[in-house]
């Protein structure tokens, strides 16, 4: 067991939390909760040993290995990807080395009555009895297995790791540490570079074959698969749950409702208490009872309601001219590079006011026939866009195209018409940016925050054929809602491409899987495509 005792952090004189205690079971799977700034991070940090509370201390048992993976990486290596894969092993790896030199002393020294002799011969039998008690793992398949899973193919494995990009060092990272066997896994928004074969293979193997988990993700689907507890940041305290997120909404809807009621009977007794004090507080005969009631007053420990976002906004596209019946037609469209093919011979045809799904693994091609779509890239084959087709495009990298020089208020005060003038600091703050905020210039924004205000931009622009790549790796589950909610209600045509299937569900009504240099059309939607895609996996594992 790995326990939190009275953990509090200050920031240049500001309380993240207080006095925060609990306990880590050897198989909890804990979802971490709270809004953007509660310091979860923070707390995963601390447990991780990367920071220091100001007061308080974690207690981990001595063997106990706890590994950490956090949402952005910065080492470099020039190592393959097999090799900083296999670096999980690298504490065997050295005990067998040590092993092995002992061994090699012992055979060539002579010296077999002195103390150093005896000491080398205490030594290896230690070794060799902790080394043996290890089960026995055939480590190549391990790394293999685990590396195949998270989405890397064979040709990959002896490539460099600098060749890749972020998310896929992020992906290595998880393969070192799902190879390790920790006791604790700590996870900061994990799914948010994998695709979903890989985010279905994740969850497998922490339900199935790791020991305790806590995670911080804002994949509704993924918490509430793998989670049998949660525990919420809120306010400088916790709540702890047990009971997985969707279970977690429905408690924490209810603690608040008494909160208010307890906080409203409260504030109704103390202004019943005040008028008592300054109606008599001159009145002899009632001194006493004057006293009384102001020291009971002064002791009184006020009733808090946990801060919850009450805003109701709801996002509407505005108007655009209607689009042909068939926006988008791809016939026998096929895209290679040098000798790398992406796909052949692909055929698609949406119609107007369908939302469809682009799915697939990483480097399968759903960017690329984006690219081919916005007509920023050369391609072999026909596609022809509808009459009146107007795109709204929502890139990986749309975050970068912002003005810098503009304020967030000025970003989004330039393009707003209609009722939503009126609205923009509600629509500002639906998506995190209050108070001061929005008169920060963009230039200064962090990734995260850039990419909510592209994605604010999109919206009120009057498009009939939005495309989204990866909208929601940053956004939070009630920034999400919002933005889901609002695409449920577009009347146009929509092209998805993401890897968060709550939020494709109920959204995507059609799926194109891309994979193996095709393009496949599924017509069920993302519900009906997974199960699908299960029952294909058990036919291949048959043959």
């Amino acid at each position: 067991m790995i326990t939190v005792n009275d953990i509090s952090v200050q920031f240049g004189g500001t309380t993240l939390f207080s006095e925060v205690s609990f306990a880590i079971n050897e198989n909890d799977k804990i979802a971490l909760m709270g809004k953007n700034g509660a310091g979860k991070s923070t707390l995963l940090k601390i447990i991780a040993g990367v920071n220091k509370p100001s007061s308080g201390v974690i207690s981990v048992p001595k063997d106990a290995v706890v590994a950490y993976l956090p949402q952005h990486l910065l080492t470099k290596d020039q190592a393959t990807v097999f090799e900083e894969a296999s670096k999980a092993f690298a504490d065997i790896f050295k005990m067998k080395a040590e092993i092995d030199a002992i061994n090699e002393q012992l055979t060539i020294r002579t010296d077999y009555e002195s103390d150093a002799y005896m000491k080398l011969i205490e030594d290896v039998s230690t070794l060799s009895e902790k080394f043996y008690a290890i089960e026995e793992i055939n480590f190549e398949a391990e790394v293999e297995k685990v590396l195949k899973g998270l989405g890397f193919e064979r040709e990959d494995f002896n490539r460099p790791t600098s060749e890749f990009s972020g998310g896929w060092r992020m992906r290595i990272e998880l393969a070192k540490i799902l190879l390790q066997k920790p006791d604790l896994i700590l996870l900061d928004e994990p799914t948010n570079h994998i695709d979903i074969e890989s985010i279905q293979w994740l969850e497998d193997f922490l339900i199935n074959s790791a020991k305790a988990v806590i995670v911080i993700s804002h994949d509704r689907a993924f918490v509430d698969n793998i989670t049998n507890r949660t525990i919420e940041v809120t306010m400088g305290r916790i709540y702890d749950y047990k009971a997985k997120y969707s279970h977690y909404l429905e408690l924490r809807k209810d603690r608040r409702i008494h909160q208010q009621k307890a906080y409203e009977e409260q504030q109704k007794m103390m202004a019943e208490n005040q008028d008592f004090i300054d109606r008599f507080k001159g009145t002899y005969s009632k001194t006493n009872q004057v006293q009384s009631r102001v020291k009971m007053l002064e002791k009184l420990v006020i009733v808090e309601v946990d801060e919850v976002d009450n805003s109701a906004l709801k996002l509407k596209f505005p108007p655009s001219v209607r689009s042909g019946q068939y926006p988008v037609v791809v016939t026998d469209l096929s895209k290679k590079y040098e000798n790398h093919i992406v796909f052949k011979d692909a055929n698609m045809v949406i119609e107007r006011g369908q939302k469809v799904a682009f799915v697939g693994k990483n480097g399968e091609g759903k960017s690329t026939m984006i690219k081919a779509i916005m007509g920023e890239i050369d391609f072999d084959g026909k596609l022809e866009l509808g009459h009146n087709v107007q795109i709204g495009y929502f890139a990986q990298n749309q975050a970068s195209l912002l003005d810098e020089s503009l304020t967030v208020f000025e970003t989004i005060d330039q393009i707003a018409t209609g009722e939503m003038r009126t609205q923009i600091k509600n629509l500002l703050g639906a998506f995190m940016f209050g108070g001061d905020d929005t008169t920060k210039k963009v230039k200064i924004l962090s990734g995260g925050e850039k990419t909510r205000l592209a994605m604010i931009k999109l919206l009120l622009e009057p498009v009939n054929v939005l495309i989204l790549d990866e909208p929601t790796n940053h956004l939070d589950m009630k920034t999400k809602d919002i933005i889901k909610e609002a695409l449920k209600n577009f009347d146009g045509t929509l092209i998805l491409v993401s890897h968060d299937r709550d939020f494709l569900d109920g959204l995507a009504e059609k799926v194109f899987e891309f994979g193996h240099q095709r393009v496949k059309e599924h017509f069920e939607d993302i519900k009906g495509f997974l199960e699908l895609k299960k029952m294909e996996s058990l036919k291949e594992i048959e043959k």
